[in-house]
């Protein structure tokens, strides 16, 4: 409804168990009024009790029981939909009369897995365990009705966020979001949640971002109180490197959906990238508020403490990491910790214990795990060690390189080991791939964080003059690293990390990491 602004379920979900506070629920929400709601369903009936209320007041405005059969679901949604509109003296256009009266599926096991599959969605911060549950959810809701549209076009999105994400990039992912894509747009082509799915897909699998930032605009005519478009058209102008055009829709996708921990987590690495980072910490302590154990966002506080030089509050953040911890990307920043406080002991302890308590690690996480090892075995000067690792590591990263050949981080991992191992010019030819399969002019974000692995890897062969050279551009552009997370690379990094010690003596070098600001 285009003329009210509606809280996204990420932001309300939190309050569901018999909220107490509405005043203090409105000030967060940044809402007048609040819609409570219990709903009881025994066989095939189904009782909804509402209240629309005035949150500083806690003043009623309506309220209404209703027994229905379950079958009659989407009336009754509708009909409470409009009944709010009317308390709220909210226009309804004649399009939002006409998919108000839209029954998206007749079957209530279809529309049951279909919720399902949304709860699985927006029950935590974006994981692949989390997403792999939504993308059964909706299988089964495809099953059930072959012909519920609304629910291909939330697979083709869960499987596209699986391929973009990385952890399944396989042509077989890319095609399900395909298929499920054009099951929505020959099924209702023009509903905005299959519009949605498309703009997904131009962003997602063909990450074509022009083509998705135009689809995303003309859904926001649409949907307007929906904060994933805001959101995506941030993530995508960040790619394109317009860093203030992003800032903006994420303080529009924030106002929309005021407590939504991805956004607020995404909205500070934004703030990480560009080293405006008593911002990202204000932002990350917002979401912490709502998650304040989570491994991830712990991480995150750390990666800012570790760009500012602080690693007495890193570790305090990231004192809960160890080696059996679930997140992977938390785990790597605790290495990352340990590198910087150059307690390598510690380090080795730690990604051993990792790699023999998980026999069943994936292949690419295995590889980049045995390539810190063997690091954090050259670091302490163990190179007999160090190279046996590598070797390994090599193996390893070699035989995912053959599944998955154009993926930059197995490059740029495998260019690390070589040039540990001495081979200067596989090195450096497999540093300039991993740039090269994702270079900067088309994506702001990652792609000089290649080119940070660039200079790491110019610097292990004695390359200084390009290193250093390629060094001082980095400090000054805003990115995400491949190294420290979500914080570019600083002059505080460049002074603390043992990569950078073949560099150390070296005039230049000393006079880019002089100052104390990041």
């Amino acid at each position: 409804m285009a003329d009210l602004k509606v809280i996204s379920r990420t932001s309300t979900h939190q309050y569901k168990n018999s909220p107490q506070n509405l005043p203090e629920i409105g000030k967060q929400l940044a809402v007048a009024t609040v819609l409570e709601g219990t709903v009881q369903r025994v066989a095939d009936q189904v009782r909804v009790n509402v209240q629309l209320i005035k949150a500083a007041s806690e003043d009623h405005l309506w309220s209404h029981s209703y027994n229905n059969r379950i079958t009659d679901v989407f009336a009754l949604e509708s009909e409470i939909a409009q009944k709010i509109a009317q308390s709220l003296q909210a226009k309804l256009s004649a399009p939002e009369l006409e998919r108000l009266a839209i029954k998206p599926t007749t079957i209530p096991e279809a529309y049951d897995a279909y919720l399902r599959g949304l709860a699985a969605e927006s029950s935590n911060l974006y994981s692949a365990g989390n997403l792999a549950d939504a993308i059964a959810f909706y299988e089964d809701a495809v099953r059930w009705d072959p012909n519920f549209g609304l629910a291909w076009g939330r697979l083709s999105r869960a499987e596209a966020r699986m391929y973009f994400s990385g952890d399944d990039k396989s042509v077989a992912r890319r095609s399900a979001a395909q298929h499920a894509l054009e099951k929505a747009l020959t099924l209702e082509a023009n509903a905005p949640e299959t519009l949605l799915a498309h703009a997904y897909f131009r962003y997602w699998v063909e990450r074509d971002f022009e083509a998705a930032k135009a689809a995303f605009t003309r859904v926001r005519e649409l949907m307007p109180g929906n904060s994933d478009v805001p959101a995506a058209l941030a993530r995508i102008t960040r790619r394109q490197g317009h860093w203030d055009q992003s800032m903006s829709y994420w303080e529009q996708t924030v106002a929309l959906d005021p407590r939504n921990r991805e956004w607020l987590t995404d909205m500070a690495w934004t703030f990480s990238m560009l080293r405006q980072f008593p911002l990202a910490l204000k932002t990350y302590e917002r979401a912490l508020e709502i998650a304040p154990t989570d491994a991830d966002l712990l991480a995150s506080v750390a990666e800012v403490h570790q760009a500012e030089g602080n690693l007495a509050e890193a570790g305090k953040s990231l004192a809960g990491i160890n080696a059996s911890t679930i997140s992977s990307e938390a785990f790597i920043i605790k290495v990352i910790e340990l590198f910087l406080e150059r307690n390598h002991g510690e380090a080795i302890r730690l990604l051993q214990a990792r790699l023999l308590g998980d026999p069943g690690m994936e292949i690419f996480e295995r590889g980049f795990d045995e390539q810190l090892l063997a690091h954090a075995q050259q670091f302490s000067g163990d190179t007999s060690a160090a190279r046996g690792t590598a070797e390994q590591a090599q193996r390893t990263l070699e035989a995912e390189r053959t599944n998955d050949p154009d993926n930059p981080n197995v490059a740029a991992a495998l260019s690390r080991l070589y040039a540990l191992l001495g081979n200067a010019e596989l090195a450096l030819s497999e540093a300039m791939r991993a740039a090269a399969l994702r270079p900067s002019e088309k994506d702001a974000v990652m792609g000089p964080a290649y080119e940070e692995n660039l200079a790491m890897v110019e610097a292990a062969i004695g390359n200084a003059d390009s290193a250093i050279g390629r060094v001082k551009r980095l400090l000054e552009l805003p990115y995400n690293s491949i190294r420290y997370g979500n914080a570019p690379l600083t002059k505080h990094l460049l002074k603390l990390d043992p990569a950078w010690d073949p560099l150390r003596s070296d005039p230049r070098f000393q006079q880019l990491i002089a100052g104390d600001q990041p």
